[in-house]
């Protein structure tokens, strides 16, 4: 199969859009990394669990959509509610402000431990399936034959984030210890989440 770059790019943006919001994975990754404990493990943890949970996504609606093709404009609707509501989330914690994000402290933790943890924030998060399988399946269905590039897209997209967060994070730690910081971050989200929720009612990205 020929990879699309347009469905690739777009699953690219919704992938990276949805997994730039604040949360206890993203916080957990990023305090794993100021501490240099175990990074590679828990961005690739991560990353892996995205890709194989957008792969069920996107390849369980493409089965869904041939037995009931109404399931399609449901989550479409549903995925738009899903995006303004996030959207507005977002734009409401960057008016308010008031968040900061501090270092872990304490000493070494062991891989199985780290692993443990973050296999649950990871699995058992119910945001995390509805991002990946339910929302990114469910736009994937508006590139039809075009679903491998779709998921690759946004695979790649949480690749890119959960390693860049990981290493990258001592060079944010003096940046998001201050609440501004993350006022501009929910900012963006908030522009991204509104920007996907608009071109997808309108009938695609």
């Amino acid at each position: 199969m020929v990879l699309n770059s347009v469905a690739a790019f777009a699953g690219f943006r919704l992938g990276l859009g949805l997994i730039l919001a604040i949360g206890a994975q993203n916080a957990f990754v990023l305090r794993q990394g100021l501490r240099r404990e175990h990074v590679f493990a828990v961005a690739g943890f991560c990353a892996l669990s995205d890709a194989l949970l957008i792969a069920l996504g996107v390849s369980g609606f493409a089965v869904m959509t041939r037995i009931a093709p109404w399931v399609v404009e449901a989550l479409r609707w549903g995925g738009v509610a899903f995006l303004l509501w996030y959207g507005w989330r977002a734009a409401r914690a960057a008016w308010r402000g008031g968040e900061a994000l501090q270092a872990g402290q304490g000493g070494t933790v062991s891989l199985g431990r780290v692993l443990a943890t973050v296999a649950a924030l990871t699995w058992a998060n119910p945001h995390v399936w509805l991002d990946t399988v339910v929302l990114l399946g469910a736009v994937s269905a508006q590139f039809p034959g075009q679903g491998l590039s779709f998921g690759l897209g946004a695979g790649i997209a949480s690749f890119v984030f959960f390693f860049s967060l990981a290493y990258g994070a001592r060079l944010l730690a003096p940046l998001f210890a201050k609440p501004r910081a993350w006022q501009v971050l929910d900012a963006l989200v908030a522009l991204i989440m509104v920007s996907v929720a608009a071109r997808l009612a309108f009938g695609g990205l």
